[in-house]
């Protein structure tokens, strides 16, 4: 058993850095079997050597983001916990990256996560920028926080949001309503994001104005596409061909992004997914690039983050016995 001592200049930085109830020390605890106690300015981590240097680790890289103004959450301490389990401990200060877009709630909207960092820097630099990965990680909520930036910089004209309107392994049947109330449960996540990002009225006015369209990717045939932000949503539900159709809808000053989860297929059997083929057939290509997230960058209940690996696992132990078997 070992102690080390970290002394902690504000006593507002102890506060942030415990958290509610004491929180996030809590699970820097129960992590390394360790024991955390503040006295004064002092903070004593006392346990098993290397536990004790991991969590010395853990407490400096937060103090760091909380001298940089972050808030601690649950999901930040774990995610600074598997950098420094990894040995990545010195890019943390990254982290702390700068607001991209302000919620109409006057939330700020960062990056959580390494993954998604490099994501907003590819749509940034990039005029085509695929994200792939699974649920949770932002690929979509960022993307349209980019675009909403951009628009508000005036950098472009117009935000186009699409997606394909292929049922998730369930027949809905027939939608009532207009055709407008029959697409609207598949483009469900794209209002979800812009309500957030600029309010019911704002969006309401921009929509009535043709500076917002959310419409199903069928609707991009035979369009040039100038001056504008382009998300494709749920782009592994697409066809080859339908990538192909919507890729090349892009006109001069425009942006376009591209997410999909390639483990959530909902294409009928023997349906190659134009996600796919996408990535692949423009991985070389300047001006385009392909940002893959894994569960560690889900932002979501930590139970995702769970429920990815522990599908990924049964996942490679069926790839296995599957090899071993040919």
């Amino acid at each position: 058993m070992i102690e080390q001592v970290i002394n902690i200049d504000r006593m507002e930085q102890a506060v942030a850095l415990f958290g509610t109830f004491d929180e996030n020390i809590r699970l820097i605890q129960n992590e390394y079997m360790v024991s955390i106690i503040c006295r004064g300015s002092e903070l004593k981590i006392t346990g098993e050597a290397e536990n004790v240097s991991k969590a010395a680790k853990v407490i400096d890289s937060l103090l760091s983001l909380i001298n940089r103004g972050e808030a601690l959450s649950d999901q930040n301490v774990r995610y600074c916990m598997s950098l420094v389990n990894e040995g990545n401990e010195d890019r943390i200060d990254q982290l702390a990256g700068d607001c991209i877009c302000i919620t109409s709630r006057g939330k700020p909207v960062k990056p959580k996560t390494l993954g998604q960092k490099k994501y907003c820097g590819a749509i940034e630099k990039n005029t085509i920028t695929f994200g792939v990965g699974p649920a949770g990680t932002g690929k979509t909520y960022l993307a349209v926080a980019m675009a909403v930036t951009a628009f508000r910089a005036r950098e472009i004209n117009r935000i186009i949001l699409t997606r394909p309107a292929v049922e998730a392994g369930e027949k809905l049947g027939f939608l009532p309503g207009d055709l407008q109330s029959k697409v609207d449960p598949y483009l469900r996540p794209l209002y979800d994001a812009l309500f957030d990002m600029l309010g019911a009225e704002t969006y309401q006015k921009y929509v009535e104005r043709g500076n917002i369209e959310v419409a199903p990717l069928a609707y991009m045939r035979g369009r040039t596409l100038d001056d504008s932000f382009i998300i494709l949503d749920e782009a592994q539900n697409t066809t080859p061909e339908q990538m192909k159709m919507f890729l090349t809808r892009l006109g001069f000053n425009s942006k376009m992004v591209i997410t999909g989860d390639i483990t959530q297929i909902d294409l009928p059997g023997g349906v190659r997914s134009g996600l796919k083929d996408a990535v692949r057939i423009l991985r070389n290509i300047d001006g385009i690039e392909t940002i893959t997230f894994n569960a560690s960058d889900v932002v979501r209940n930590r139970l995702v983050q769970d429920i990815i690996k522990a599908y990924d696992s049964s996942l490679n132990r069926n790839n296995n016995k599957t090899n071993t078997k040919a």
